[in-house]
């Protein structure tokens, strides 16, 4: 009964077509769903310069997001749409 007593963040979560692009397809606890997500945005230098909490979404991230632009505190929330 292991996997009872895993907590939200490190149970497998399968990712959704469009978060498989950034993360891979194969289920991944959250919290390294999260950093990969972060490893994209990092990698690919779409924080606003101006307001670093801001995350501008490139065409992977705006099937996730539906919108052009999301703050760090709101990327978890759309996250979590696209894990099953």
């Amino acid at each position: 009964m292991a996997n009872a007593q895993q907590s939200g963040l490190q149970r497998p979560v399968t990712p959704s077509k469009d978060l498989a692009e950034i993360t891979g397809s194969a289920p991944l606890p959250r919290s390294q769903m999260v950093k990969k997500v972060w490893d994209h945005i990092k990698a690919n230098n779409l924080q606003n310069p101006q307001n670093k909490r801001e995350i501008l979404a490139d065409d992977k991230l705006k099937k996730i997001f539906g919108k052009d632009k999301v703050s760090m505190f709101e990327m978890n929330k759309h996250l979590s749409k696209h894990v099953s």
